[in-house]
């Protein structure tokens, strides 16, 4: 159930936003959302690789984590202000209170929520997450897990849990939400 009912400009009324931890299905789910809703798909980490012509491992390499994430702030603001997309961010774009505050204000936030095993099993073989490179990822993970949940629930104006259901399953229960808040603001 979408738990915030806030007053959406009418400019930024359609956009969806997915945030999320890593593994827990933003790009895939927000493809098939965007697919069914005849909308554009954006995924803030593939324009930050496609715009620096490097990918997250490099950024972090050469920029550290600071540096990435001055990048993905600026990709965030410029991708909230488009309209009429649905948008999944990276784990960590809840870290800055500005990417919080774009993403609350300029559309409606479904925070995609899921168990650190589930992320364990999707990110596994996956060299493409800096902060998985480590000897202990479920550590990692937990730890992220920890900082981040507070930020996601408190940014979020629908939390839907991803383990173990379907794609088609999660974007289901997304229209179904999405349809009765539109009928509460008519």
């Amino acid at each position: 159930m979408i738990r915030r009912r806030k007053a959406l400009p009418p400019t930024f009324a359609d956009n969806l936003f997915l945030i999320g931890p890593m593994g827990a299905g933003k790009s895939t789910i927000g493809r098939r959302l965007a697919q069914t809703l005849k909308r554009p798909f954006i995924d803030s980490d593939h324009e930050i690789v496609a715009r620096t012509g490097a990918d997250i491992p490099l950024i972090f390499e050469l920029e550290g984590e600071e540096g990435f994430r001055r990048r993905e702030t600026a990709m965030i603001d410029e991708l909230t202000a488009r309209q009429g997309i649905v948008l999944a961010t990276g784990g960590g774009a809840i870290l800055a209170e500005e990417n919080r505050r774009h993403l609350r204000e300029r559309g409606l936030t479904i925070y995609l929520r899921t168990s650190i095993d589930q992320q364990l099993k999707r990110t596994a073989h996956d060299k493409n997450r800096p902060l998985l490179q480590t000897d202990n990822p479920r550590a990692r993970l937990q730890a992220l897990f920890e900082v981040r949940d507070p930020l996601y629930t408190e940014t979020a104006d629908l939390i839907l849990e991803t383990d173990g259901k379907p794609v088609p399953q999660v974007v289901d229960r997304v229209l179904r939400e999405l349809s009765d808040f539109l009928e509460r603001r008519s």
